[in-house]
């Protein structure tokens, strides 16, 4: 325990006793994206108060106990924890593993090391360029400037994830977080009652007729239910797409906790099924765990036959009920073109549309010169760019434009 954190529990007393100390980790924990207010300083102190100060296990649990709510803020809570109150032993690995993340985006780690939040960083060391050395100290106002002007935020929708600073990323993602993906509604199997349109159902109608008795009844009528239809999500994390593989993980998560049925897949030079990763709601958590499980991060590109082994396995059980599949590539492939335009083929086929988003459209003289990409093209039904936040809000607004009683029929729209 720090020296700090030996002193008396007394909410009055300045910001170098424990008291001022509580209450600057709780904004903390605040500006990471803990609920935790005002109340939640003076029941850490009471809690405090009856567990004593002889031993951190108890110090530990008792902010434990009262600053997590939620299954997925304890490893929000346990890496401030361990970085606020100087945990002698992991300081400074912890602080390693920041540096590492903050400087090469989002990579597997290395083995019994766990990556610290991107979020908690930003809210331990707001507007720095890098995180202090584990010999700094820490600044003595802990504050994260959320402020983002109308004209900031036009700018900021323009930008290219690329060419973006940290600081903008970190705001992007907050903007991104908020994404709703609009769906059109699909007509399925099923049928339910409808008091005017549709069908006349039969069966209905002859059953109030033969309760009420009369010669003139009022039809009785089905129409189809309607409900959004499969998204499958097929991302490209390969080297020329390092830039944008990050921003885009940020938002395929988003929509993944925002709707049902979506399934997201990985694919470099092998293809790997991340939905279940991603349903944890709390963004840092889930791509934690997608670092952990992919293996082939900015390496080369197989799309031909990652695509194939998604067409083997998975195609028949995700796109037999009119799924609409987002690729995201850029199609720089090291594959056989002909194998690739098979595989685009059968997977066009598939699925109600498939959409290809492309960073590169994001170039005003774009040409498809690449045999990788005049293989893709003659199979997708809309060709649309990816590659800042503007392009991603104006995805939702097109996909909710697709016809949701047929099939698409159009090729190569949007560029």
């Amino acid at each position: 325990m720090t020296a700090a954190a030996t002193s008396d529990v007394n909410v009055g007393k300045p910001a170098g006793t424990l008291a001022g100390n509580v209450v600057r980790f709780v904004r903390v924990l605040r500006h990471a994206g803990l609920p935790v207010g005002p109340d939640k300083v003076l029941d850490a102190l009471r809690a405090l108060q009856a567990v004593g100060l002889e031993r951190r296990d108890d110090f530990y649990f008792a902010l434990n106990a009262v600053l997590v709510n939620r299954h997925e803020h304890q490893v929000i809570f346990d890496q401030a924890f361990q970085l606020f109150w100087r945990d002698p032993d992991q300081a400074a690995q912890k602080l390693q593993s920041l540096l590492e993340q903050l400087g090469g985006g989002l990579r597997k780690p290395d083995a019994g090391r766990q990556a610290v939040s991107p979020r908690l960083a930003h809210a331990l060391w707001p507007g720095a360029a890098r995180p202090p050395t584990a010999n700094e100290a820490l600044p003595p106002e802990l504050t994260l400037d959320a402020s983002l002007t109308l004209s900031g935020r036009e700018l900021l929708q323009q930008r290219d994830f690329a060419a973006m600073t940290p600081e903008e990323l970190q705001q992007a993602t907050r903007l991104v977080a908020g994404m709703r993906m609009r769906l059109p509604q699909i007509a399925t199997r099923r049928s339910r009652p409808r008091a005017h349109g549709g069908r006349i159902d039969l069966r209905n109608t002859m059953r109030q007729m033969m309760k009420s008795g009369e010669d003139l009844i009022e039809l009785r009528h089905r129409a189809a239910r309607l409900r959004p239809p499969t998204l499958v999500i097929l991302c490209d994390i390969s080297g020329s797409m390092d830039s944008y593989t990050r921003m885009l993980l940020h938002f395929i998560h988003a929509v993944t906790n925002d709707r049902s049925r979506v399934h997201s897949f990985l694919f470099g030079t092998r293809l790997s099924n991340i939905t279940r990763a991603l349903r944890d709601r709390d963004v840092d958590v889930a791509l934690t765990r997608v670092s952990r499980q992919v293996q082939d991060w900015a390496g080369g590109t197989r799309i031909g036959a990652c695509l194939h082994e998604f067409n083997q396995r998975w195609a028949r059980r995700l796109l037999g009920q009119g799924a609409i599949v987002l690729l995201i590539s850029d199609g720089l492939d090291s594959d056989a073109a002909d194998e690739l335009a098979q595989e685009m083929a059968r997977l066009k086929r598939s699925c109600r549309s498939l959409v290809w988003l492309n960073p590169l459209l994001r170039y005003e003289h774009f040409e498809a010169r690449p045999a990788g990409i005049r293989a893709m093209l003659p199979h997708v039904d809309r060709f649309l760019p990816v590659h800042n936040l503007e392009s991603l809000a104006q995805l939702g607004s097109l996909l909710s434009q697709i016809d949701g009683g047929r099939r698409e029929r159009t090729s190569h729209q949007g560029h």
